[in-house]
């Protein structure tokens, strides 16, 4: 973060792709954008040149004469006020319309932002903070707005105006222009040291801004954690922190922004004296052809040339700020989507009269794969039923530490499969696994028989029913939160799913029912009805395997046994994996593996395991 900002290939690219989503979907419009900021350069020009021809061809004539006639310099300035009026008229235009695409560019920003990140491995999520990922959304976004909306019409139009001043300057005397030309170059070398030093400091301002927002959304999420260990002060320690490094950049980049100004102000100053000293002395030897009316014009422009290089210098610093929240923004989208080379699919199915299954368009309650076979071109179909096998399963979340090393269980259709194991063990990441959250990188799995690396991840997921620890509700009603499980879900098998998971009867006693809406992740329910919402969830969805992440591990006794009711009702009939937190839930599981030292310690059904005398039992004693 170190770098000073320059025109180099990454900010060319990158410059290059955020003017695609300008032209590419408001080229008409930013057409006449750039048009219209042409025509305003022009006409603002137009009142320093103007200087020249009323004094010289209009008011200098007029002077000692007895009876003047102002028709002609009427005239001219009906001419200039029309000039003037499009200016006002051009301005109006494009300041429009910049708004316009400047919000339309964001909302198209913002959906391929979130399209894409809708695609990408729980693995990007685990290695990137929400706060970090909301900074994108919010920060780096509104530095484009400014950007597009103000920063590039800004520039364009100082672009302008210094070639259309430069070019009257040198049409009016091109002996003084000599002497600008040295003095733009020196604008330009201070331009270039002091932006340079600001550039730097308002990228790592961009940074520091994206740390800070960061650890404050991280905070509000674990109040409650902060308040019951009393880590009040050491928070705001680590606030501070992170604040004084966003002050010091911030500080920095303002310091040498604020600077430009009164530099470059000076300069144009000494340019001023310099110019009337010489054009003077010109004027007075006759060399040059300095009129009264060349001197009053030429001093006006270069009254008005340093401010265009000013605000390019400013507008320089929000353009680096633009684009360094482009490419945070870019590598985002630039990310590698979750890999999906299956082929396999989960269709609606039933048998004919031979017993052979065959695909159909309706809801029959029937679920198989689907299996195209390239070697023949035919195509077999396979019942869903729920048979998952491990068969020397190997994995690791990075190569240097192996999880589970030659993992080889099965769980037939109907079975209960319960999973122990202390703390970091393997046993989420074997129903991570199921679901295809992460790929093995050793041995196989099957499902129903099929490599599930040949099954579409949504299809897979699609046949999967998941309750985890930890709920989440959306914004929205209880019947839109149910039918989260399965979106093409009726209202009448919604109820029916609420009324399995035993929610039915406090959901009719919200203030209304199952249109009542729920924020702040169902704040305003207790955590057991949480959790029967989103057993609810899975009921809706009929997946035949059923996933029990310690679905009750953070509750109290009483909602224990409330929701492990609804529990045994919803795996009725299905393949059910359970990783339990408390045993007391698992001992009707019909096989119970015991995960340690990155494999399968014991395995066996509770009285077995209790009589091996070993990990499970002291589990049990513990």
């Amino acid at each position: 973060m170190n770098r000073k900002p320059k025109v180099s290939k990454e900010n060319l690219q990158t410059a290059k792709r955020l003017l695609k989503y300008v032209t590419g979907t408001y080229k008409v419009r930013f057409v006449i954008v750039f048009i219209c900021i042409l025509l305003s350069s022009i006409a603002s020009i137009s009142v320093s040149l103007s200087l020249k021809f009323l004094i010289d061809d209009f008011i200098s004539p007029l002077i000692g004469q007895k009876d003047p006639n102002f028709a002609e310099l009427y005239r001219a300035l009906a001419v200039l006020g029309s000039i003037f009026l499009m200016g006002v008229i051009a301005t109006f235009t494009y300041t429009r319309l910049m708004v316009y695409i400047g919000q339309g560019v964001l909302k198209k920003v913002r959906d391929d932002m979130f399209e894409h990140m809708q695609t990408l491995p729980i693995r990007y999520f685990d290695q990137n903070t929400n706060g970090s990922i909301m900074s994108l959304y919010t920060n780096d976004t509104d530095t484009l707005r400014q950007m597009i909306s103000q920063s590039i019409p800004q520039a364009l139009m100082s672009f302008f105006t210094i070639i259309v001043t430069f070019i009257s300057m040198l049409i009016l005397s091109p002996l003084l222009t000599i002497l600008a030309v040295l003095i733009i170059g020196l604008m330009i070398f201070v331009t270039k040291k002091i932006g340079g030093n600001s550039g730097k400091y308002f990228v790592r301002q961009q940074k520091s801004l994206a740390d800070v927002t960061g650890f404050v959304e991280e905070r509000m999420n674990g109040q409650r954690v902060v308040k019951v260990f009393n880590h009040e002060r050491k928070s705001e320690e680590e606030f501070d922190k992170l604040n004084e490094a966003l002050f010091e950049s911030a500080a920095q980049a303002n310091t040498f922004a604020n600077m430009m100004g009164p530099v470059i102000g000076n300069i144009g100053n000494l340019q001023f004296v310099l110019v009337s000293v010489l054009g003077g002395f010109l004027s007075i030897m006759g060399s040059g052809g300095i009129t009264l009316g060349v001197m009053a014009s030429y001093l006006q422009f270069t009254k008005s040339f340093t401010q265009p290089f000013m605000q390019v210098a400013q507008q320089f610093n929000s353009i680096v700020m633009a684009l360094a929240g482009a490419e945070r923004i870019f590598a985002l989208i630039d990310e590698e989507s979750e890999k999906d080379e299956g082929y396999v699919t989960l269709v609606n199915a039933k048998k004919d009269e031979n017993g052979n299954i065959i695909e159909c368009k309706e809801r029959t309650g029937m679920w198989a794969w689907k299996h195209p076979h390239s070697a023949d071109g035919s195509v077999s179909y396979t019942e869903l039923t729920g048979d998952v096998r491990f068969e020397d399963v190997t994995f690791g979340y990075n190569e240097d530490k192996v999880i589970l090393k030659d993992i080889s269980l099965f769980a037939k259709p109907g079975q209960k499969l319960a999973f122990v194991g202390s703390t970091g063990a393997g046993k989420t990441t074997i129903t991570n696994l199921i679901n295809r959250f992460y790929d093995i990188q050793d041995g196989k799995i099957r499902y129903d028989g099929i490599n599930i690396s040949k099954i579409c991840k949504a299809d897979l997921r699609r046949s999967l029913g998941i309750v985890l620890q930890d709920t989440h509700l959306f914004t929205g009603t209880v019947m839109e939160n149910i039918r989260y499980g399965r979106l093409d879900a009726t209202d009448e098998e919604v109820v029916q799913a609420a009324k399995m998971a035993s929610a039915h009867s406090f959901i009719m006693r919200l203030p209304k029912g199952y249109d009542t809406v729920l924020e702040s992740d169902g704040a305003n329910l207790s955590q057991g009805q949480r959790q029967l919402l989103n057993i609810a969830r899975a009921a809706v969805s009929k997946a035949p395997i059923l996933i029990l992440d310690e679905a009750t591990s953070a509750l109290d006794n009483e909602s224990e046994r409330w929701i492990q009711q609804s529990l045994e009702v919803l795996a009725k009939n299905r393949t059910t994996i359970t990783i339990a937190h408390r045993l007391s839930t698992i001992q009707g599981a019909d096989e119970i593996l015991v995960i340690a030292d990155n494999g399968i310690a014991e395995r066996g059904t509770h009285e077995e395991l209790i009589e091996k005398n070993g990990i499970y039992a002291h589990y049990l004693r513990a």
